[in-house]
């Protein structure tokens, strides 16, 4: 598989933020004027949102939330309001965080009732005791820091619905010409819709998230890339801050975004150089996605090995720059904070 990207290095930026809301096989043609749109305005409030952040001077991790929690709540995107259904119907969402100056980290999975995961995971890692809670507890935990809990209808969307009712649909055709086959988890053809964010403040310090709903469909509990330090989402001031999206899965595997930070730390690999040969690893057992990342001199990439990825960058210059296409089929817009 080839890696697209649209990136640029520089050094010695002050401060940027990059998101991405996932990666898959999106088609243009399929994607259509309006929609594309309204995924432009989405990405572009989220990286104003981490922006005022970071230009009052404020550290990576609120821009991170900021920025993330606005994905959360747009159905648009897998990730709280947006998330998809598993199996029996239930909405499961799943969220890390890491802070690269101290390598403190927070995650949560399979929680039904938190309004912003993220926001979540953020309450487990400055509590500092434990770095992943699950299920009911990782709720309960969530309502004793005081944020929002809401009833498990907010996350109903009909869009996710009617994904849910063609998944079960179309395993129950595969089974009915294999009695042998198992059913996938997941259809290949959709996005994997993760969002993430990575930052650098003022302060040299970066920071990493990543929030999810997983796969349509998924079944029996399974939790993905988006809560496990390391798979999913890693930062390390001495390296790399990193969100991943694309086939869980594999980027477990893989110890993805950990193996992209140790090949640029130990190996002193350039950063597009350690992100390729991760994506590399990746393909070779199966699996796609991309990833956003970002060093502590403000050199960054954002490499996919898929038809498209959502995704944006912003500076202290204010500008929000967004694509989802490759190459030069489609420049980044701009968007203006001012």
């Amino acid at each position: 598989m080839t890696a697209h990207t649209q990136e640029t290095l520089t050094s010695g930026a002050p401060f940027r933020l990059l998101i991405h809301g996932g990666a898959g096989a999106v088609q243009r043609d399929k994607l259509s004027a309006e929609r594309e749109l309204a995924y432009h305005l989405s990405m572009a409030q989220s990286l104003m949102a981490g922006h005022a952040i970071l230009a009052a001077g404020g550290n990576s991790a609120d821009a991170v939330i900021a920025a993330i929690a606005v994905m959360e709540d747009s159905p648009l995107f897998n990730a709280g309001r947006g998330a998809v259904f598993t199996h029996t119907g239930r909405i499961e969402l799943d969220a890390s965080i890491m802070d690269g100056a101290t390598r403190m980290a927070g995650a949560v999975a399979g929680v039904t009732t938190t309004r912003n995961p993220i926001r979540a995971a953020h309450a487990v890692m400055i509590q500092g005791d434990h770095v992943l809670l699950i299920g009911a507890g990782a709720d309960q935990f969530a309502a004793e820091q005081g944020l929002e809990i809401v009833d498990t209808s907010y996350f109903h969307t009909q869009h996710r619905w009617d994904q849910l009712q063609k998944a079960i649909a179309k395993n129950r055709l595969m089974l009915d010409h294999d009695n042998d086959a198992a059913p996938p988890p997941y259809d290949s053809d959709q996005k994997h819709g993760t969002v993430g964010a990575v930052a650098l403040d003022c302060h040299g310090n970066l920071v990493a998230g990543t929030s999810t709903g997983g796969l349509t469909n998924k079944r029996f509990g399974r939790v993905g890339d988006s809560p496990i330090i390391g798979a999913g989402t890693y930062a390390d001031n001495r390296s790399v801050a990193v969100s991943a999206t694309g086939t869980g899965e594999m980027f477990i595997r893989t110890c993805a975004a950990f193996h992209i930070a140790e090949q640029v730390r130990l190996q002193r690999l350039p950063l597009l150089q350690a992100v390729d040969q991760t994506l590399a690893e990746i393909a070779a057992i199966g699996g796609e996605g991309g990833l956003i990342v970002l060093d502590a001199h403000g050199n960054h990439a954002m490499r996919f090995n898929t038809s498209a990825m959502y995704r944006g960058l912003i500076t202290e210059d204010g500008v929000a720059r967004i694509g989802i296409f490759p190459g030069a089929e489609e420049p980044m817009s701009t968007i203006s904070t001012a």
